[in-house]
């Protein structure tokens, strides 16, 4: 019996036997180790900082952005498929008061630590490079208040 496979970008390179070692050039190396040092850095500054002066991590800031902008103030998570039973998050209105204290921390944060580095023009510049490595990452007309 044969079965064929066909290649997806998760799976694409599963099988590292078949895949040639071709390290990256410098400028690739710089680029690639540049993104993950930057975002690395970033995110846990801004992590400190949020929770340091709000008690709020990070992770939780999304949370509320997401339930922010979304229908109704909520999304709904389906965690039984059998007997159709589901749940939803809901953004409170004490929710709704920590992420406007903790959104002008950030968005502060976001401009000092990163976004001040750049041009304007380099920024719509980069919306489109994230967009050409993941299309819709960069995009913003989905976006009501979300940052």
């Amino acid at each position: 019996m044969s079965t064929s496979t066909t290649s997806t970008p998760d799976t694409a390179l599963a099988s590292t036997a078949e895949v040639p070692l071709r390290e990256l050039a410098p400028a690739e190396l710089g680029a690639w180790r540049g993104l993950l040092r930057v975002h690395s850095a970033l995110v846990k500054a801004l992590d400190a900082e949020l929770l340091a002066t709000h008690g709020l991590p990070l992770t939780s800031y999304e949370v509320l952005i997401n339930l922010q902008a979304a229908p109704g103030r909520r999304l709904e998570r389906d965690t039984c498929d059998s007997d159709g039973r589901g749940c939803f998050a809901v953004l409170t209105d004490r929710g709704e008061q920590l992420l406007t204290k903790a959104r002008a921390t950030h968005l502060e944060g976001v401009r000092e630590r990163f976004l001040r580095h750049f041009e304007p023009g380099e920024h719509a510049q980069m919306a489109e490079w994230w967009n050409r490595a993941l299309p819709g990452a960069g995009d913003v007309a989905d976006l009501s208040l979300s940052d």
